[in-house]
């Protein structure tokens, strides 16, 4: 890709970007939310045919106008969300569009035992026939990625491919990712962690604000030189927010037992059959309560429960020291709960609202259908959040769908901020966006913290639980297996362990 050029009306997305893939390589492909990594994704995959440059396929210039000539052209794509039929056979799902033909109808045998060839050549030992719906996020993304690769691609695309996966699972992703590396396919890696980067990525090129900033080899950056070039910030300034975050001096300390008998949320014997076991917690004003566990450890179970999004079967909780029924998010919105989910595009936004109207919706929830929302506090509300969090593009009457993840969880966190909550929960905020938005919302987090709000954080990522948590809730098998007070002598270390151990001295 030479020079590739795609405006939009008012913004200029790309501009004179180049990008070269060579067979046989992991290409890392970073940047800002918002740098411009899916528009170059969407001219390279004829989503969004670009509006200037060429591209060039082994070395011949190519017009690409849909997915389908893309994929004609061996360029295929397997997105962060998996685009897949959870109701179809894993087979189906391999072949779909492209099932064999037996006398006039599918030739079933034939499809899975194809399936079975491709899942072989990638390693994956499942059963063609068994439902997709039966199988991890980690599986059906290797899923998906045999889908891709069964029509001879030659160039695979993985955006945010790990973003959902723990450890063991992203190693067995990188193991395919090697293997059809050394098969000779060219593959475009898009991903925030920058330590996955060092580990499978040959080359890197990194966007910011629509252009490129440069191409190294892996080994060439340094992790600081690396940062800086996303961002365009100097060290300094990210030294500022780490330090600022992880700041637990007395006056930011949270307001705890010792000067506060009465927690602002108090769970006990909390629970849901099928989903967790019964949990005592409490959140005290101005605390960081952190959830800390393996993917599927029921974290987000808790926090549901917490929000009244599900019912409990057994267990009360309490507001202000008051007995309180969560029957529904509205009563939670009620009592000044707010709740983002980590599925922020099914259970958050509203992709064909504009930036303005997801920010009040929460606001209008809570006034009812009756009572709108005056014209002139929606604009002055939309401008206050647009600027403290750094919306961008800085436009309240932008749709949200066509802003990038941190910009879209940025108007998440708005919408509940402009209705003034006491608890704010958090189900991985900080998922899938760039290091630059990542220390934003944890500074966000440490200072609504200072000014009194309770907050509780979920991330897989443990540091990060670690960097801005009071107290941590550890669970395991969705089971509350432990909670311990955080301090500076407290490391990942301790909190796996207690995570191997059941909570277990």
């Amino acid at each position: 890709m030479t020079g590739i050029g795609v405006e939009f009306p008012g913004v200029r997305a790309l501009h004179d970007v180049d990008l070269a893939l060579y067979a046989g390589e992991v290409h890392a492909l970073l940047g800002e939310n918002g740098a411009g990594k899916s528009t170059l994704i969407r001219a390279l995959t004829g989503v969004r045919p670009p509006d200037a440059g060429e591209i060039r396929v082994g070395g011949q210039p190519v017009a690409i106008h849909g997915p389908a000539q893309a994929q004609d052209l061996g360029i295929s794509t397997v997105y962060q969300e998996v685009n897949l039929c959870p109701n179809l056979t894993v087979a189906e799902n391999i072949m779909l569009g492209r099932e064999p033909r037996r006398a006039g109808g599918i030739d079933w045998r034939g499809m899975r035992r194809q399936a079975a060839e491709v899942l072989g050549r990638l390693n994956v030992d499942i059963d063609p026939a068994s439902p997709l719906s039966a199988h991890s996020i980690a599986v059906q993304q290797l899923v998906a990625i045999a889908r891709a690769m069964q029509v001879d691609a030659r160039v695979l695309i993985l955006d945010e491919p790990t973003s959902s996966l723990d450890a063991d699972e992203v190693a067995e992703l990188f193991r395919v990712m090697r293997g059809l590396r050394d098969d000779g396919v060219a593959i475009l890696f898009v991903t925030h962690f920058l330590e996955q980067v060092d580990e499978i990525a040959d080359r890197i090129t990194v966007l910011r604000n629509g252009a490129r900033v440069g191409e190294r080899r892996t080994g060439d950056l340094t992790r600081i030189e690396l940062v800086s070039m996303m961002i365009g910030r100097e060290l300094a300034v990210l030294e500022d927010i780490a330090q600022d975050t992880e700041a637990r001096d007395e006056s930011a300390a949270p307001v705890g037992a010792d000067t506060a008998p009465t927690p602002f949320l108090r769970a006990i014997g909390l629970g849901r059959r099928g989903s967790i076991e019964a949990f005592d917690l409490d959140v005290y004003p101005g605390e960081v309560v952190g959830l800390a566990g393996l993917l599927g450890s029921g974290r987000s179970e808790m926090a549901r429960l917490l929000y009244g999004a599900d019912h409990a079967d057994t267990g009360t909780l309490e507001v202000d020291g008051a007995p309180a029924r969560l029957r529904n998010p509205r009563a939670a919105i009620a009592e000044r709960i707010a709740f983002s989910s980590e599925n922020r595009k099914a259970e958050g936004l509203v992709e064909d609202l504009t930036v303005r109207e997801n920010i009040v919706l929460g606001l209008q929830a809570a006034r009812g259908w009756a009572r709108r929302v005056p014209q002139r506090t929606q604009d002055e509300l939309t401008a206050h959040y647009i600027e403290a969090l750094g919306i961008r593009p800085a436009n309240p009457e932008a749709l949200v769908r066509n802003l990038s993840g941190g910009n879209q969880q940025k108007v998440l966190l708005a919408r509940w901020l402009a209705t003034a909550p006491r608890l704010l929960i958090l189900d991985e905020p900080t998922r899938g966006i760039d290091v630059g938005a990542k220390a934003e919302i944890q500074k966000l987090v440490h200072d609504l913290a200072t000014q009194g709000m309770s907050v509780v954080f979920i991330s897989a990522e443990l540091d990060e639980v670690l960097r801005l948590s009071h107290r941590i809730a550890v669970l395991r098998d969705r089971r509350k297996v432990a909670e311990i007070a955080n301090g500076p002598d407290v490391t990942a270390r301790d909190v796996l362990e207690l995570i191997a151990s059941g909570g277990q001295e």
